[in-house]
């Protein structure tokens, strides 16, 4: 988003303007169907909170007025430089109810820890609905429950919590649930048209299927519940090695899921997934962005999209996309040879909805 737009990084994370015209310019780019909004809550003074700003080649950190820093790097996510080392709880005698109904901060594992502007919590969703004119897909995104607990005690002392205080865990977990899927139904009430659950840490690099069962699919559940009852399309968002948890995923009641990682970056076959929950699920990605997109050549990268969208054809719920996120020094060009692939090539199978899949 950084190297193609060349927006200055704190402008591109905190000014909702000129995100939405980042995400805007970057969906005319590639040709894209639909824009993600990833990001919500800037805050209106953000700029009267710089107390210093340095500009470099390669980074900006600004220096804020309640003293922490934020690093800016030109190609990468922001870094912020608390003031002082964060306190960490632990989870023994950890009050669940502690844990605030209303959500307002965006988690460390979004790449941006800062409050939610109470006043202004989804002014970047109405900006680029408006500015889309109903041309286009609008998704909100919200966080898996999952990451704010992770968030909270974090990696070390949650995974450790997981073990240690299972029940204790799990009323946390709840909470923070509670908490999404108000954020959840607050986006779908201001007309995206789907909504993403960010749930990067609940793969096989992570957690096992016994603790994705117990720990992950029952919070997920509730959120993707909150959004089925607006009426609009829940997925999911999972990285790496999630071979062995597909059905489990399907369980938690989205209607889709991405991004499912083939070999080597994770360990799902396209062929495999769509015969396993493709007539459950739609599924959205399984082009791997780094040795086929990043160092592939168009060639390479032409026949791997034919191939996946002759695999998608029989079902009718596949979405042509990398699998996870595209690797920043990747060629533009490389990019903008999926969207034209997948008009010619994959007629009318995109608009058709495998025949279990419900809102």
């Amino acid at each position: 988003m950084l190297l193609q737009t060349k927006t200055p990084p704190p402008e591109l994370w905190h000014d909702k303007f000129a995100f939405a015209e980042a995400l805007l310019r970057l969906r005319a780019l590639y040709g894209f169907d639909g824009i993600l909004i990833s990001l919500h809550g800037q805050a209106e003074d953000w700029e009267r909170r710089v107390r210093e700003r340095r500009r470099g080649a390669e980074e900006d950190v600004v220096s804020w007025a309640d003293g922490t820093r934020t690093i800016f790097p030109h190609d990468d996510l922001p870094r912020p430089v608390p003031a002082e080392r964060p306190f960490v709880p632990a989870i023994a005698g950890f009050d669940p109810g502690s844990v605030p109904e209303r959500l307002d901060f965006i988690p460390v594992s979004q790449g941006l820890h800062y409050a939610i502007d109470p006043d202004h919590p989804y002014d970047i969703l109405d900006l680029v609905i408006e500015k889309s004119g109903g041309r286009y897909s609008v998704h909100g995104e919200v966080t898996s429950p999952f990451d704010y607990f992770l968030d909270l005690f974090g990696f070390s002392g949650g995974f450790l919590a997981l073990v240690e205080e299972p029940d204790r865990s799990k009323e946390i977990l709840a909470r923070f649930a509670d908490g999404v899927a108000r954020i959840a139904r607050e986006q779908a009430e201001r007309g995206v048209d789907a909504i993403k659950i960010s749930s990067p840490f609940a793969g096989a690099g992570f957690i096992s299927p016994g603790f994705y069962r117990e720990f992950v699919l029952p919070f997920e559940r509730r959120v993707a519940a909150a959004i089925r009852e607006k009426g609009i399309f829940a997925y999911t968002h999972i990285c790496g090695a999630v071979g062995d948890r597909l059905e489990m995923i399907a369980e938690t009641g989205v209607s889709g899921i991405e991004c499912l990682d083939p070999p080597p970056l994770g360990n799902v076959e396209l062929e495999d997934a769509l015969s396993r929950v493709g007539d459950t699920l739609f599924i959205k990605g399984n082009i791997d962005p780094v040795n086929t997109l990043l160092f592939g050549t168009p060639e390479i990268i032409r026949a791997d999209a034919l191939r996946r969208l002759s695999a998608g054809a029989g079902h009718g719920g596949y979405i042509l996309s990398t699998a996870c996120s595209i690797a920043p020094g990747t060629p533009r060009a490389h990019v903008a040879l999926l969207a034209p692939l997948a008009e010619e090539f994959g007629g009318t199978v995109g608009s058709q909805r495998p025949p279990n899949q419900t809102l």
